[in-house]
């Protein structure tokens, strides 16, 4: 993935959200560290601003290690928190107090994250945890617990989501 062509495809979907705007902006350029460990040191300052900033004064837990496809939009992005092991397809929405990660097994073990298709449209207040499939075109209503796979082309509410 390109991220200087995600970049300007995030800012295109958020247009009139200037929070969005920002927070994404500051989140492909922190992706470049992954790209070489040479790049990572020379980001290094730039890295520990990124995550006071985003983190400590935004509220948002968005690592630069998360793989995100183009066109991500971030609606009130107030309390949402992304583990970096989360894979979002493209054209993704988030809304504010979301929170999407893995889960600790019986055995004291984490599972794997959630990974997201392509369109989908998470609400406010949802949690995707666990291993997890979510397909693509899926509405995930406001409040909504995601614990199981999602198929493709459906709207889930409730907790535990369920298809309706």
């Amino acid at each position: 993935m390109n991220v200087i062509s995600s970049l300007f495809q995030d800012q295109k979907k958020n247009k009139g959200n200037l929070k969005g705007q920002i927070i994404l902006f500051m989140f492909r350029f922190a992706q470049l560290a992954n790209r070489h460990i040479l790049i990572a040191v020379l980001l290094c300052i730039y890295l520990a601003f990124y995550h006071v900033f985003i983190e400590w004064f935004l509220g948002i837990e968005l690592p630069r290690k998360t793989r995100a496809g183009k066109g991500l939009v971030i609606y009130h992005g107030q309390a949402l928190v992304v583990n970096q092991g989360v894979v979002f397809g493209d054209d993704c929405i988030l809304r504010n107090s979301t929170t999407i990660g893995h889960k600790i097994l019986k055995d004291g073990t984490f599972s794997a994250c959630p990974k997201i298709g392509n369109r989908v449209d998470i609400g406010a207040n949802v949690c995707i945890i666990g291993n997890v499939k979510i397909g693509n075109n899926v509405k995930i209503g406001a409040g909504a617990v995601v614990i199981k796979d999602i198929p493709d082309n459906c709207t889930v509410v409730g907790n535990p989501a369920r298809i309706i």
